[in-house]
């Protein structure tokens, strides 16, 4: 290398320092630069999915920030992008973006935030409840019966009676509320859904379809097979055949269920082994969404009796057993 090209490369070098040592300045320079928000006071949300991409182009459009880039960019470097807590924040005064990251990462709410989501079961639910910091967890101490007296429930075992949704509620608040909304708006779902149902389904009540809607739910996360497998479980329930559906099963092995579902368990009966036992199990065996519980009164008009995974999310159904066979020969072996 020529004396001139070394002399070349270390000016580069140069520059190349110099320029990153005015962005760092720069940058440090906005971090404690009061932001003009106005009108003040306003709020934020910050809802479930918000990462710190979006944070930063949702508090340019809404006229917080001048340049997301820049907010996002000193977000990096500080290494605030997994810290921020959901809810919804109240400015009332000016702030430096240091000061609004701080705000996002101590969570200083005036409404959190609590995500029930369909498919998850009440062991679940649990876990969540008490994950929660500024939700007060007075159903802790509470029996599942207990627990849906206090928020004025028909049933005595909670599993599926929640709606699955986004729950806003007031730093400090009981669990209780939040679960008593939850349970008021899936009664209010499954009634009304409940009063355009099919005709002839094999439903008593709308808390077997309710039983159903949570079997489909956990059936298939493809959302426009949900009328189809249900009209595969409702041909079953009309014909006396078992359901021979495997979350059931899983569901009755509670805790014990390691990931792996052997044939012993297939065979292990509990009051939810849908293999060893007829009809419908005696509760839900999840939180059912709008959509199940849609698909569970309103099936598919199939004469499909038999269905396997295709290994992709969605599934090959049958209308006899030689056609199952050969599909599970063909997917599952």
């Amino acid at each position: 290398m020529t004396p001139c090209m070394k002399t070349l490369i270390k000016r580069l070098f140069l520059l190349i320092f110099l320029a990153a040592l005015m962005g760092a300045g720069g940058l440090a320079w906005y971090a404690m630069q009061p932001l003009h928000i106005d009108p003040l006071p306003r709020t934020l949300n910050v809802t479930p999915g918000t990462n710190l991409r979006s944070l930063s182009t949702m508090l340019e459009r809404e006229g917080v920030i001048g340049n997301a880039s820049v907010f996002w960019l000193l977000g990096r470097v500080l290494g605030k992008g997994g810290m921020l807590k959901l809810g919804v924040y109240t400015l009332d005064k000016p702030l430096t973006p240091l000061a609004l990251y701080a705000k996002f990462e101590r969570g200083e709410v005036s409404q959190a935030i609590i995500q029930l989501i369909e498919g998850k079961n009440w062991r679940e639910v649990r876990a969540v409840l008490a994950a929660q910091p500024l939700l007060r967890n007075d159903s802790a101490a509470m029996s599942d019966a207990e627990l849906m007296r206090a928020i004025g429930a028909e049933e005595s075992h909670p599993e599926g009676t929640l709606f699955p949704d986004t729950y806003f509620y007031a730093p400090h608040t009981s669990d209780l509320d939040v679960l008593r909304r939850a349970y008021r708006l899936q009664r209010d779902k499954l009634q009304a859904a409940w009063e355009l149902r099919a005709p002839g389904l094999p439903y008593r009540t709308p808390y077997e379809a309710l039983i159903m809607a949570s079997i489909v739910e956990k059936e298939t996360g493809a959302a426009f097979e949900r009328p189809e497998i249900a009209g595969v479980f409702i041909n079953r329930l009309r014909l006396g055949m078992r359901l021979q559906t495997d979350p059931t099963v899983i569901y009755g092995l509670g805790e014990r269920f390691d990931g792996n579902l052997r044939r012993a368990d297939l065979q292990r009966d509990t009051p939810y082994n849908t293999y060893t036992r007829a009809g419908l199990p005696p509760t839900p065996i999840a939180m059912p969404s709008e959509a199940a519980i849609r698909a569970a009164l309103n099936p598919a008009n199939t004469q499909a009796l038999y269905f396997v995974a295709r290994g992709n999310g969605t599934h090959v159904f049958s209308r006899t057993l030689d056609a199952h066979n050969r599909a599970v020969n063909r997917y599952q072996r």
